[in-house]
């Protein structure tokens, strides 16, 4: 049996341009901070199943009706990983099988509901996804999506207007979640709303799905939920993927929609990498990391805000914060997300309540504590970040200071090392 160095081995002398690439990425995830919300460390197991025999088998159906042979183990798998995510996220059903979490949304508005049907949803630039009915998406195109909006003056969602636009617009799916939004989620009033209109609840947890699963914020399913989708290899440290979870009523129509109707065979490396993710998540030590990701994200804002840095909603009750880098720092996201680069400090550009910047020269940045957390970062390493953070985007143009906070970086990262590499 060769072993995953003898492998290396050989990549490096078939194939030495991937292989330096290859080598390059992992020397940038050790020497710097990982701070994009959406991007989290594996667990080691992950990454061996990943790149395991379960790449070479094609397993398109269900466990117990494939369309091909040879599928023994890959039903194993499946099982395994469907009744971990039943456990974990309690819930009745669960699908495993979208490829990532453009796809399970996707599904999830295809299996339930006919094109040109309401759905009401957060608006991208207010923190919604593309997939919540951006116009550029072709779920926008599809569907007749009303997207809501926050509070100008605190950022929160304005609950008495989300009740106005459903009875004016009479959705039949009402859809909470984010990718930019910092504050929990007061799921019994988007039930409350969604039951007033007779309309399906839906929660996209892509971002949160593994505090969720830590325990660490609440499950949609405690407040009566229809669905619940979220990625994998967010917070839940797992592979690239999606799930579909909801009420055993809807099972059929989820299965139907994700194969055949959207999809063809599953990847089943990703499959048996999600259920090993899924075990790891039922540990105590899974359910410390979950705290630990926000009481490091509410340091870090507590951090940026005592230096004075303009945080979209004042502040964080998750694993993110969005700051407003015209106001804070006068440099559009796109300049701040670059100068931060220069000493390995990696965030993303990101677009604030109507911006008026456009999308790749936005009047933000999205920042995140999961990876970081993944390294055994804590509060103390926070509070450092936070003063590196402020001290590289007030010196833009001081190629001196960036050089002294790199060198400092670099010899910090040393001190926590990325799992599996």
């Amino acid at each position: 049996m060769t072993s995953p160095n003898d492998n290396l081995n050989t990549l490096e002398q078939q194939d030495p341009d991937v292989y330096a690439a290859l080598r390059g990425e992992e020397d940038r995830q050790k020497t710097g901070i990982e701070l994009i919300p959406s991007e989290n460390y594996t667990f080691p197991e992950v990454l061996a199943t990943l790149g395991s025999v379960f790449t070479n088998k094609y397993s398109e159906g269900y466990p117990g009706r494939r369309y091909y042979g040879g599928q023994e183990f890959t039903d194993k798998i499946e099982d395994l990983a469907r009744d971990r995510a039943k456990t974990v996220f309690r819930c009745e059903h669960a699908n495993v099988q979208p490829l990532s979490g453009s796809a399970m949304n996707q599904a999830v508005y295809l299996g339930l509901l006919e094109p040109g049907d309401t759905i009401l949803a957060m608006d991208l630039s207010h923190g919604g996804h593309l997939t919540h009915g951006a116009p550029v998406s072709h779920m926008g195109k599809l569907f007749n999506f009303v997207r809501y909006v926050t509070d100008p003056v605190d950022g929160s969602i304005d609950y008495d207007q989300v009740r106005k636009d459903a009875l004016e617009h009479k959705p039949k799916l009402v859809l909470c979640g984010y990718t930019s939004y910092p504050r929990d989620i007061e799921y019994e009033k988007f039930k409350e709303i969604a039951d007033e209109v007779g309309a399906l609840t839906m929660t996209d947890a892509s971002h949160f799905g593994g505090l969720v699963a830590g325990g660490a914020m609440r499950n949609p399913f405690d407040f009566g939920f229809d669905v619940v989708t979220t990625t994998t290899h967010k917070s839940l440290r797992g592979p690239r993927g999606g799930m579909v979870l909801c009420t055993k009523d809807l099972a059929s129509k989820i299965d139907k929609s994700v194969f055949p109707g959207l999809q063809g065979g599953p990847h089943m490396n990703a499959i048996a990498a999600i259920a090993v993710t899924l075990k790891r998540a039922q540990t105590e030590e899974f359910k410390d990391y979950a705290k630990q990701v926000l009481k490091n994200s509410q340091t870090l804002a507590k951090g940026l805000m005592d230096r004075q840095a303009n945080l979209v909603t004042g502040g964080t009750d998750n694993h993110m914060m969005v700051v407003d880098t015209m106001k804070s720092y006068n440099l559009d996201g796109r300049v701040a997300e670059e100068t931060l680069d220069k000493v390995h400090i990696t965030t993303n550009k990101q677009i604030i309540p109507d911006d008026p910047n456009p999308p790749l020269r936005p009047s933000g940045i999205r920042i995140g504590t999961p990876a970081a957390t993944a390294r055994g970062m804590k509060e103390g390493d926070m509070e450092q970040l936070a003063s590196w953070i402020d001290r590289c985007l007030r010196s833009p143009e001081d190629e001196a200071v960036h050089e002294e906070i790199r060198g400092e970086v670099v010899k910090f990262c040393a001190e926590f090392p990325v799992p599996g590499i």
